[in-house]
Parts: C-alpha cells; sequence; structure tokens
C-alpha cells in the first residue's frame, strides 16, 4: 500500500498524470490539457510543475520518454507509463479510494 500522507490525499499529481498515461502515450503539453479537459478544469497544472513531475517519474521507472515527431513536424518528448508504473497506479488508486471513503464518513458524520 502507498505511504500515508497525513492530512493530505495520496497519489497527488503523479496519480493524476499516470492515470492519464495509462491508455495512451502523450506529450507534455497534452497531458496537461487532457488533465484540465477530464477535470473539468478543476486541475490545471503548469509546465514548471509537470515537467520535473515527468523527470522524477522516469528515473523511478514509473514513465519511459521518446522523441517522436509530431504531425506538424515538431520535435517532441512522449512518456509512456511502465509495468512499475501500472502497477504503483494500482496502489496508490486503493490509498485514494480508503482516503475519500474516509472523508465521506466524516462529512457525512458516521
Amino acid at each position: 500500500m502507498a505511504p500515508k500522507e497525513k492530512g493530505n490525499a495520496p497519489g497527488g499529481a503523479s496519480m493524476l498524470v499516470l492515470a492519464l498515461l495509462k491508455d495512451q502515450e502523450m506529450y507534455g503539453y497534452q497531458i496537461i490539457e487532457e488533465l484540465e479537459k477530464r477535470s473539468n478544469n478543476v486541475f490545471q497544472m503548469k509546465e514548471g510543475t509537470l515537467y520535473p513531475l515527468l523527470h522524477s517519474m522516469e528515473k523511478e521507472g514509473l514513465v519511459t520518454g521518446r522523441e517522436g515527431q509530431s504531425p506538424a513536424g515538431r520535435t517532441r518528448r512522449y512518456y509512456r507509463i511502465t509495468s512499475s508504473g501500472r502497477r504503483e497506479l494500482e496502489e496508490r488508486e486503493r490509498a485514494w479510494h480508503v482516503y475519500a471513503s474516509a472523508v465521506s464518513a466524516v462529512l457525512a458524520g458516521a
């Protein structure tokens, strides 16, 4: 199970990025746009936050990056989740559900 983060939601930004990469590889700006779209603009990530996070996740073996050409011919770095990243995502999702259930119980007065 993922480590407990006292008072904070487990997983955070890296969990969201891993979830976005679960189904397809994406380049950085695409990740930012998709995060905003799927969250109805609740989550907005800056490039200055995303790229250090992606580099850290790459060092941890959670994602891999490759250089590729966009349809317009620009060079981009595309990121893909690894099998280790998938396992990490599953752990973080489990921790998130425990956390969300606990918050719901408190809010409901249970």
